[in-house]
């Protein structure tokens, strides 16, 4: 059966064509600084979004049709799984990502979910051999369910935290069978409504004794690829424990962890922390653990998660600019973890939207790339710092002048006379000189 019968191929053709339902600017065999776009992007369908989500808000039920002509629980998780294999070939996206829970239902036992997983994990893995789609990341939806209304690994109950164990056991278990790229801890609700009933302390000792377990049980079975925290601030929980990369990363080495996890670096997720998603990613470089990406936009007037399709060229080619320096991705892509508008609830509408996603990073992958072979940005940032590269600058880097020589210094020098100007809007032109020139 044809899910979406009505949809072809999508086909690279150029910026002048008219056809909706072609790309642009992603044209997947095109070779920029020595990798071809398919390479640079490794995009990825979030099975939860695109297969799962009906459209419901906390104000409304579903606009979208996610039935899939099915008839009960197990018939709708097949006819999902052809569906999102169809709709990965159409659109050349070699790449999904998944929850647990968005590829098998929940039943009424952990062993017969199990069960359940187990039958769909073989459908999915048959369907992989015979397209050539990978798995970058899989994960454990352990949010949705009432039992983690006070978290998972951070729960003030100790059977949730042991049924917490069982089910992220099971998802990498699955993430190992399908040849996973990576494995990703998202906390939904990891953190706290008020302090008032909140061991804090312990919540966090748990959280990290839980992540220590799942890497070793991982290692043993054979997993080689990369584990991701996802940094959110906020929503559902009022103060999450992974608010944003930096908290993570201190978290990280608090506990030991710092060598077994990088980054899962969200774009909505950044500006709901009062970050750029270029910041976080900066922050992800700078410090050794970029890893991958969830590819959205939020909107700045709304102060809640709203997964939009990325289409903002700015924020792709600062995203690349990042992805590049940080010398591209290994096991990570860009995982659309993002979701048509409420009013956009046709199957046509969810190819629309990955064809935006997809030509906007395409757009940021060629801006990134100019933006660093045209090199007025690096070369500015270079000698906005050359006072650091001899004389005195040189030794507070290398460390070898003590407080009192460079109090003797300033003494000597009587004050600072001299101050570059940062040009912050002579740079942004330039940003826009090489996106329009």
């Amino acid at each position: 059966m044809e899910y979406f019968a009505n949809i072809g191929k999508i086909k690279y053709e150029g910026a002048q064509s008219q056809n909706p339902l072609s790309f642009k600017f992603y044209n997947p065999d095109e070779v920029i600084a020595g990798k071809t776009m398919r390479e640079h992007l490794r995009f990825a369908m979030a099975y939860w979004h695109t297969m799962c989500a009906e459209g419901t808000d906390m104000f409304g039920v579903g606009t979208a049709d996610k039935s899939y002509g099915a008839a009960d629980p197990m018939e709708l998780a097949r006819n999902k799984a052809y569906a999102a294999f169809e709709l990965m070939e159409k659109l050349d996206i070699d790449y999904f990502c998944f929850h647990d829970r968005d590829i098998a239902p929940e039943a009424a036992t952990l062993a017969e979910t199990n069960a359940r997983l187990d039958e769909i994990t073989a459908l999915i893995k048959e369907l992989m051999d015979k397209t050539g789609k990978k798995l970058l990341w899989g994960t454990a939806n352990c949010f949705g369910n009432k039992r983690y209304m006070h978290g998972a690994g951070t729960s003030p109950n100790a059977d949730v935290f042991a049924f917490a164990a069982a089910q992220i056991k099971k998802a990498i278990e699955i993430t190992v069978a399908l040849g996973g790229d990576g494995y990703v801890f998202w906390g939904g609700r990891e953190g706290y409504e008020t302090l008032l009933n909140t061991n804090m302390a312990l919540e966090q000792d748990n959280m990290a004794r839980l992540m220590r377990m799942a890497v070793d049980y991982a290692r043993s079975i054979g997993f080689t690829g990369d584990f991701y925290i996802e940094p959110k601030p906020k929503e559902p929980t009022k103060h999450q424990y992974d608010f944003d990369t930096a908290t993570v990363l201190a978290f990280l080495r608090k506990y030991g962890l710092d060598k077994d996890f990088k980054m899962n670096i969200e774009a909505n997720h950044a500006t709901l922390a009062a970050h750029t998603f270029q910041h976080e990613l900066r922050v992800a470089r700078d410090n050794g653990v970029f890893g991958s990406i969830d590819a959205n936009q939020g909107d700045m007037l709304l102060g809640w998660d709203t997964d939009q399709f990325p289409t903002n060229v700015y924020d792709t080619a600062l995203c690349m600019y990042e992805v590049i320096k940080a010398g591209g991705f290994t096991n990570g892509g860009l995982n659309f973890d993002a979701k048509t508008r409420r009013g956009s609830n046709t199957a046509e509408d969810i190819f629309l939207a990955h064809i935006a996603g997809m030509d906007a990073f395409a757009l940021g992958l060629r801006v990134a790339d100019k933006m660093i072979r045209d090199g007025r940005i690096d070369k500015f940032v270079s000698e906005r710092y050359a006072s650091y590269e001899s004389g005195i600058g040189k030794k507070i880097v290398d460390g070898t002048v003590t407080m009192e020589e460079l109090e003797a210094y300033a003494l000597a020098m009587g004050d600072v006379t001299t101050n570059t100007s940062g040009r912050q809007e002579y740079l942004e032109n330039i940003m826009n000189a090489i996106m329009f020139g």
